[in-house]
């Protein structure tokens, strides 16, 4: 039995866990893959959007604001990397010009800080490998860039830390209310509840059906990306957005926390929520159109193709609320961008709502929303050599690509939740995120895993259920 059960382990659904924590309540998350971050959250441009493009009036405009303003401290707070590189929406012609005027006005309107617009001198000053073709550019130095898989699987390690629970591999699929809300699970488990948040992101909609009435619509909209290799990734400081249009922000060129550059996305609606594939007419679509921004890109650079979806809802703003037809069910649904941005805000605002409706407002004071993960690369030599006397486990490099020790592997290993998986491992400290995207140092994570886990070498995956890495010995 819980206070609040969250249905989704997403940015979205972590923030929240994270924030309940606070309080006296006991909060548990259901997912139904077999670690946080597995949909939309570990597939984005990683962007912390200034919050110039939402129009006034909107729950998007409200909450990216603010939900940028508080991204700074929380990231400090979960030791998670994140910079204010500060963006530029480009202009080539006059009624692009136009329609970045247009974004300064609705961004000054709603409170997005220090916007200006540069001529076509400063901007190159700014970014050289621009295309000398730009008019003028909307530049908003607030906008940043973050490790967005490290921080939502942080806020989840803090909210455990404070006494919050994670349930994986297990999907919702019925839900009844008498007095208390019975959740059943793939696994024929009954949850209780007194609340229920839904932040099942491009799944939201089937999850607010299966006990309430149908009220919005999600649609999953795919988005194709190239991750470039650190040779491309100090081609540009900022990110560089071409003007919106009705499907996005369009194609974006920006480099990343970790000194990589990311090129994309396309934008595409589809039916099946699950579709993630990679296709070559979306991925010549984002190299094309990206020589708009820039020709001086690389695409021999690439060293991985991603996609990932957004969840475009009917009503073309987030959904924030209780269901009007059945209480204490709270949908935090259609968290298309800027979901990630607004994320801090929107778990207050979503707190606000529970508590509006009953849930305690008594604070949990031995709350601690700080958490420490060492980077190894980032010690002086002094601490390096010191470490190493403590524990040689960290002087030995596994990756070299990303210079990713064996300590930190251990380190993330013990702070996993459930089984973990090769790429489980990857998205908590990097090994395989570098040019060899794992070729040499997978093998050598598969045994770290198996060692710490007590596992045969075959029971490790590589990222869900039955993705097998080794099947039997050949000789």
């Amino acid at each position: 039995m819980y206070d609040v059960v969250i249905i989704g382990a997403g940015v979205i659904g972590t923030s929240i866990f994270r924030e309940l924590t606070k309080y006296n309540v006991k909060v548990a998350i259901i997912e139904k893959e077999n670690d946080v971050s597995m949909g939309t959250s570990k597939a984005n441009s990683a962007i912390v959007h200034a919050g110039y493009d939402p129009k006034e009036g909107t729950l998007m405009a409200k909450l990216n604001v603010k939900g940028n303003e508080m991204f700074e401290d929380i990231c400090k707070e979960l030791d998670v990397p994140f910079k204010r590189n500060g963006s530029l929406v480009l202009a080539f012609n006059e009624e692009e010009v136009k329609s970045i005027n247009n974004l300064y006005e609705n961004g000054t309107k709603i409170g997005v800080k220090n916007l200006r617009i540069l001529e076509k001198e400063e901007i190159l000053d700014k970014e050289p490998n621009i295309s000398d073709k730009v008019l003028k550019a909307l530049y908003a130095p607030t906008g940043g860039i973050v490790g967005v898989m490290e921080y939502t699987i942080a806020l989840a390690e803090n909210g455990v830390s404070n006494g919050g629970e994670i349930i994986l591999d297990s999907e919702v699929i019925k839900i009844e209310k008498d007095k208390n809300f019975k959740i059943t699970t793939s696994k024929n488990e009954i949850i209780e509840a007194k609340f229920i948040i839904n932040a099942a992101g491009v799944y939201a909609d089937k999850v607010h059906n299966l006990i309430c009435n149908e009220s919005f619509k999600i649609t999953p909209r795919r988005g194709q990306y190239f991750v470039m290799d650190k040779s491309q990734g100090n081609l540009f400081s900022h990110t560089i957005f071409q003007c919106p249009s009705t499907l996005g922000k369009g194609i974006l060129v920006t480099p990343t926390v970790h000194g990589n550059l990311i090129v994309g996305p396309d934008a595409e609606n589809l039916e099946d929520k699950d579709d993630v594939a990679t296709t070559n007419t979306g991925l010549e679509y984002v190299r094309e159109t990206t020589k708009k921004t820039t020709e001086n890109i690389n695409f021999r650079e690439s060293i991985r193709n991603f996609a990932g979806l957004r969840a475009i809802p009917d009503t073309n703003d987030f959904i924030i609320e209780e269901a009007k037809d059945v209480q204490g069910f709270i949908d935090v649904a259609g968290m298309k961008s800027p979901g990630l941005s607004s994320a801090p805000a929107i778990a207050l605002e979503t707190i606000e709502i529970l508590q509006s409706i009953g849930l305690t407002k008594e604070k949990n004071k031995t709350f601690n929303g700080n958490r420490k993960q060492l980077y190894f690369m980032d010690l002086s030599k002094d601490e390096k050599q010191e470490l190493i006397k403590k524990n040689p486990s960290y002087g030995n490099v596994i990756c070299r690509c990303e210079v990713i020790t064996e300590g930190e592997i251990v380190d993330a290993i013990s702070r996993s939740f459930g089984d973990i998986t090769l790429d489980g491992v990857k998205r908590r400290c990097r090994p395989g995120m570098g040019r060899c995207q794992g070729g040499f140092c997978g093998p050598k994570v598969l045994e770290i895993i198996a060692r710490e886990k007590k596992k045969d070498f075959k029971e490790v995956y590589q990222e869900k259920e039955n993705s097998y890495i080794l099947v039997e010995k050949t000789k």
